[in-house]
């Protein structure tokens, strides 16, 4: 167990005392732990497994306004999104940055009554969209955001102009048009700086990942999953932030099996592919398009490689998911809709994931109709249970502030802090130009320029702080095939919540997902962590071989792959 992991714990035993337990530590979770702790309430937060390790761990990497939600007619949901946007953009500019986008378009009116179609309660697949439905669109989204302009105002190209920025595009366009978004790097190393900013603003406040809550006599006992250690806590309120989970959280907590379910789930699932040549192709930009089925994709470049997705699968029940053969296949054909010169073969995906959209319960027949948007439920009981239904990544702050309020209205409490402009991790202090930090950081350490660019990209300003405490332990050693250290692998095991091999490889770091993870670098970090955690032979092989068997499990990674990456990195030092 961690020095931090074992504070938090003696805290939990010495004082059980809170006001909410908030259940479900993925981002929407993690959002109103913060609210409410910055208000001065004391919050406990428990996750079954690691911090974002769910849904949250399987989002598309966008932060979005939500183009596509102005067909719902959801358009408080698309100005809530857009405001979202900007404040990230803002508030975690080390992590969230601006991504220009192109739609192909292939016609010009058609589409214009799929709004229509949705206000009139119709549930099938919206018509092909055309070049005037999307001039509406994109003219609405740059009004909301007229008063704080933060990106560019969208634009129109003819096809000739088109193809001579994107020459292998379709040529089967007859316009497109170029709008700003943005997108988020590291999803997961979000939520852990939304929590490590949180502890040390309200100390008294407890985040616990691996343990379980259930009820006992009024009150609720805690189970550490790690070493099955156990402690008694008091809450007047509970917040059920479970996610696609949340109707059996609901039953766990309250004992009603029977009531009728609140989230009605959906399935997306991303590819990472290794293809220089659609990575040049995109030329920094994503590309939002329409598949055959009328599902909106999107292609953009990712670390170095390039993210294509995504699938819309409706689901019956909460449980891990992985990419089936069937939506890769999918996915890349769709990619030949867009790309029809590049060939882009199996081989070329170096990782898949896939999630649970916990999306609220509708009767909806084409599942891109269901709504983004969010609202809670209140449970009555002798501890009352509030309920986050439906919500994205790009929304939980909005969600997160909606629910405290609720919470504190519960409470009797006022609101004493907004965090729609409060800094996030190492956001804060985050200079105007991007570059300068990676030259701060370049001058004061003495590191190599790619070196201070990644920190800086990785970390932002807490990379000052992270480089100042471990620049005295030398030799530092590189972890094999990646940017990382092992002295940065030390920092990670002692201040981020760390329990197991598989957090640094799939959630700590892009080691999993950006396809540089190897066999030999799995070695060097279990050597690591079985050091750090003084963990028998034992127990050092079994994280290993969890990690492993995930990233086969769930991730499309084989064994052989992870094999011969080690020989790829081998040949490429040789060179």
């Amino acid at each position: 167990m961690s020095d931090q992991r074992q504070q938090n714990w003696d805290g939990l035993r010495s004082d059980g005392a809170f006001d909410v337990i908030v259940v479900g530590g993925g981002i929407n979770g993690i959002g109103v732990y913060r609210e409410l702790a910055l208000q001065g309430v004391r919050v406990l937060l428990v996750e079954r497994n690691d911090f974002c390790s769910g849904c949250s761990a399987a989002p598309s990497r966008m932060i979005h306004g939500g183009l596509r939600y102005l067909e719902n007619g959801e358009f408080d949901l698309v100005r809530e999104s857009l405001r979202e946007r900007d404040a990230l953009l803002e508030n975690a500019p080390h992590l969230v940055r601006p991504l220009p986008t192109v739609i192909p378009i292939k016609s010009v009116f058609s589409g214009l009554l799929n709004s229509a179609a949705s206000f009139f309660g119709l549930s099938g697949k919206p018509s092909s969209r055309g070049a005037l439905p999307i001039k509406l669109g994109l003219s609405l989204y740059d009004w909301v955001t007229r008063t704080r302009r933060l990106l560019p105002k969208h634009t129109f190209q003819s096809r000739k102009s088109t193809l001579s920025s994107w020459p292998k595009l379709t040529p089967d366009l007859r316009f497109s048009a170029t709008y700003h978004d943005a997108w988020i790097s590291h999803p997961e190393r979000l939520g852990i700086e939304l929590l490590t900013d949180t502890a040390r603003q309200a100390p008294a406040c407890v985040a616990m990942n691996y343990a379980e809550v259930s009820p006992q006599a009024g009150r609720f006992q805690i189970a550490c999953n790690r070493t099955g250690e156990k402690a008694v806590v008091s809450a007047r309120v509970v917040v059920n932030a479970t996610g696609a989970w949340l109707d059996d959280t609901i039953a766990q907590i309250s004992g009603s099996p029977d009531r009728e379910r609140l989230v009605s789930g959906t399935k997306g699932s991303h590819l990472i592919i290794d293809n220089p040549e659609m990575e040049e192709a995109l030329a920094g930009h994503m590309v939002y398009f329409e598949n055959a089925d009328g599902r909106v994709c999107i292609v953009f470049p990712y670390l170095g490689k390039v993210l294509a997705g995504s699938t819309d699968i409706r689901v019956n029940s909460a449980k891990r998911v992985r990419c089936e053969d069937a939506e890769r296949d999918y996915i890349l054909e769709s990619l030949r809709l867009v790309f029809p010169e590049i060939d882009v073969p199996i081989e070329d995906v170096v990782f898949s994931y896939a999630g649970i959209r916990p999306l609220p319960k509708s009767d909806q027949d084409f599942t891109g109709r269901i709504s983004r948007g969010h609202y809670t439920k209140r449970l009555d009981g002798d501890v009352p249970q509030l309920c986050m239904v439906g919500g994205k990544w790009t929304t939980f702050r909005a969600f997160a502030e909606q629910t405290a309020d609720e919470v504190l209205r519960e409470l009797g409490q006022p609101r004493k802090k907004d965090t729609l402009a409060l800094p996030i991790g190492g956001g804060k202090d985050f200079p105007k130009e991007r570059h300068a930090l990676a030259k701060t950081l370049e001058k004061e350490f003495g590191i190599s320029s790619d070196r201070s660019a990644y920190l800086a990209q990785t970390y932002g300003t807490a990379a000052a702080e992270l480089q100042e405490i471990y620049s005295a332990r030398e030799p530092d050693q590189p972890i094999v095939g990646s940017q990382l250290t092992v002295n940065e692998i030390l920092y990670l095991l002692r201040n981020e919540f760390v329990e197991t091999v598989s957090d640094l490889v799939l959630r700590r770091t892009s080691l999993a997902i950006d396809g540089s993870v190897s066999m030999e670098a799995i070695e060097q970090l279990t050597s690591l962590i079985r050091r750090e955690r003084n963990l028998t032979p034992q127990e050092a092989e079994q994280q290993r071989s969890d990690l492993i068997q995930e990233l086969n499990d769930y991730h499309g990674v084989s064994r052989q792959m992870l094999e011969a990456r080690v020989q790829k990195i081998g040949a490429k030092n040789a060179c």
